[in-house]
This record gives structure tokens, C-alpha cells and sequence, in this order.
């Protein structure tokens, strides 16, 4: 499985190599050591998650701070997202920009989005199996909701009329945000 850095060096995009034959395909999904290669630091996953969601359903943007801060490794398994990673690290060079990449089942990529991120995605299909492994436990006293609609964040979801939660709707402006990573 190879990998290369997106638009923010920490955040990073998974490519699986497929094997074809006359029985279908077969590809390694996840290795560690070829993980902790691409990150550059040892990462233990300590709780796996799964959602599906019908189109225009809108998830996020949620993060968790300390000493519960997640940094998650997802993908989707049927259908397809835009999935959006937000850099809240405040001294980061890359505070307030983000990442938008389409997962798919058919193009089998995984985004790594580590702890100081906040993160979100809209399902593109009906039916969409969104997975992703999580290197802290759930903590809902620490979990937060960044508006997912800020125009701060200028994030073009593609959409005019998702489906959100109620908790999403009322997730905390970017100018609001105290955040928690330095």
C-alpha cells in the first residue's frame, strides 16, 4: 500500500496496489509497519467504527481534544464520501485550511487525519459504508462539533441541502474556537 502526502504534510492518502485475477481482486487494506512509515511515528489503534449514511448526509466536523484526541484512519467500504479534514493545531502553518478528498469504495483510497484535526464528510450515494479505526477511546466530554458551514473555513461541501444532525447544526464558528492543540 502506498501513500502520499496531501495538501497538509500531516494528513495523508492511502493507496492500496490491487491484485486482479479471474476470481476478483485482492488488496492488503492496512499494515502497520508501512503505516507508521508514511506517518513517521508509532500509532496504536485502539477502537474501530462503522456509519452508513444515505446521500447528502452530512457528518462533522468532530474531533475530540486531550487526553482523548483522535486521530482517525477511514475509508468507505459501499458507496462514496467527500471527506474533509480541518487543521486546528493553532501554531500550525496550515491553521483554519483543510483537506477534501473523495473516498469510494471503487477507488479503495484511506485518508489518515491525525490528532488536531477536525473532521467531517458528506455521503455521496444512498447506502454508504464509512469505516474508520481510532487511536483513542470514544469520549463524548471531550468531543466537539466544528460548524461544518462556516464561512471562515470556505469548505465547499457540493451540496445545497444535507442532511445534519442536530448537534452538527449547532457546532462551534472557527472564529469561536478555542482550540485545544497547540
Amino acid at each position: 500500500m502506498g501513500w502520499i502526502d496531501s495538501s497538509i504534510q500531516e494528513v495523508k492518502i492511502f493507496e492500496p496496489r490491487l491484485f486482479h485475477d479471474n476470481r476478483g481482486y485482492f488488496f492488503e487494506s492496512f499494515n502497520q509497519q508501512n503505516f507508521e512509515d508514511a506517518v513517521g511515528e508509532k500509532v496504536i489503534f485502539v477502537q474501530d467504527n462503522e456509519s452508513v449514511s444515505e446521500k447528502n448526509v452530512l457528518r462533522g466536523l468532530h474531533f475530540q481534544a486531550p487526553p482523548f484526541a483522535q486521530g482517525k484512519l477511514v475509508r468507505v467500504t459501499q458507496g462514496s464520501v467527500l471527506d474533509i479534514a480541518v487543521d486546528i493545531r493553532r501554531s500550525s502553518k496550515t491553521y483554519g485550511q483543510h483537506v477534501a478528498i473523495e473516498l469510494s469504495a471503487e477507488n479503495k483510497k484511506q485518508l489518515w487525519i491525525p490528532p488536531g484535526f477536525a473532521h467531517g464528510f458528506l455521503a455521496l450515494e444512498d447506502h454508504t459504508q464509512f469505516l474508520y479505526k481510532c487511536t483513542a477511546y470514544y469520549s463524548p466530554q471531550h468531543e466537539y462539533t466544528l460548524l461544518f458551514n462556516d464561512t471562515d473555513l470556505n469548505i465547499d461541501w457540493n451540496t445545497i441541502d444535507p442532511i445534519i444532525s442536530d448537534k452538527d447544526l449547532i457546532g462551534v464558528p472557527f472564529s469561536k474556537l478555542q482550540t485545544p492543540f497547540i
